[in-house]
């Protein structure tokens, strides 16, 4: 079968086997290219796997599943307490990261991984669950309710992600995007572009630069919160005396787990169903398998309107 590598900062398309061994099979229907994978292509990180963890299919008996793509212990102390985001395994435990992810035709996962999709939901779309969760636990962790004003810097595909997920809770949503693709989607989703004022409650950063991180301080009231959903990959200066002179709070998130009982992943799933703008909206092209490389290039050149890039194998 086909499936999506890279080495040498270049995408390549190899044959490989099918997988064996334990777990459920899935046929793969649907898979994202999430701004890490442009980072392991770009900055030719030695990944020996197939890429891909924003995953969608259909198992053997016809069940439309999203894979939560994180195989943790479920026994360290992290997993027990529900943050299992955070399991001992590591880095190695994610699909597309230390193990073959889903930019391929077949995978096969622990059952614990599947997401089955409510009713109506395509699993052409359903990629975009994982990207979805990764707002839903950010903007939990942060806290909010349906009186906070929220303001949203960057319009990628988590930034949008995170306009969908905040507009479910509250209806002053909004958005500082660079480009004019991103800030249409933006209104689709119920976003407000732009504003001035310094007194928003929720502040979420998912640019992932100096620049924003300042702003977002610059738009914070005295009090407020600034969620770092962005993935920081040149580090990052903040803007300390702002931030002390207006004791904000600062709170990290990384990639989706549980609240009490429930999985980021099922909250993102009903979501994702319950919007059916969201789809059309963040998935802007869609690639077979064998054009790769092309929808790398894609994906890389936000100025030509790609939000969310995904392979429909």
């Amino acid at each position: 079968m086909k499936a999506v590598r890279c080495h040498n900062h270049e995408i390549h398309v190899h044959d490989v086997p099918a997988p064996s061994g334990e777990g459920v099979r899935v046929r793969v229907a649907s898979a994202g290219i999430c701004g890490s994978d442009l980072h392991f292509w770009q900055d030719g990180w030695p990944i020996p796997f197939t890429l891909g963890h924003e995953i969608a299919g259909v198992t053997l008996d016809g069940t439309a599943v999203a894979i939560e793509p994180t195989d943790y212990c479920g026994h360290c102390e992290r997993c027990v307490r529900g943050d299992y985001n955070l399991c001992v395994r590591g880095s190695g435990a994610v699909l597309g990261v230390g193990r073959d992810g889903g930019m391929t035709e077949e995978i096969i996962v622990p059952e614990k991984c599947l997401v089955r999709l409510p009713g109506g939901t395509r699993k052409e779309d359903a990629c975009l669950v994982e990207p979805l969760s990764v707002a839903v636990r950010g903007i939990a962790l942060a806290g909010i309710s349906d009186k906070h004003k929220v303001a949203i810097i960057g319009g990628g595909s988590i930034g949008l992600c995170a306009v969908a997920i905040a507009r479910q809770a509250t209806s002053t949503v909004h958005l500082f995007a660079r480009h004019d693709a991103q800030k249409r989607a933006g209104e689709i989703l119920g976003a407000t572009l732009g504003g001035e004022t310094d007194d928003y409650d929720l502040v979420i950063d998912c640019a992932g630069t100096d620049s924003a991180m300042e702003q977002a301080a610059n738009l914070c009231r005295p009090g407020a919160t600034i969620l770092m959903l962005a993935s920081y990959w040149g580090g990052l200066t903040m803007p300390a005396m702002q931030m002390m002179m207006k004791e904000l709070r600062t709170v990290t998130s990384m990639a989706q787990a549980r609240q009490g009982l429930v999985r980021d992943v099922d909250i993102a799933a009903a979501a994702l169903a319950r919007n059916p703008l969201i789809a059309p909206t963040l998935i802007t092209h869609r690639l077979p398998l064998e054009a790769a490389a092309e929808a790398f290039a894609i994906a890389a050149d936000r100025k030509q309107g790609a939000i969310k890039v995904a392979f429909n194998p």
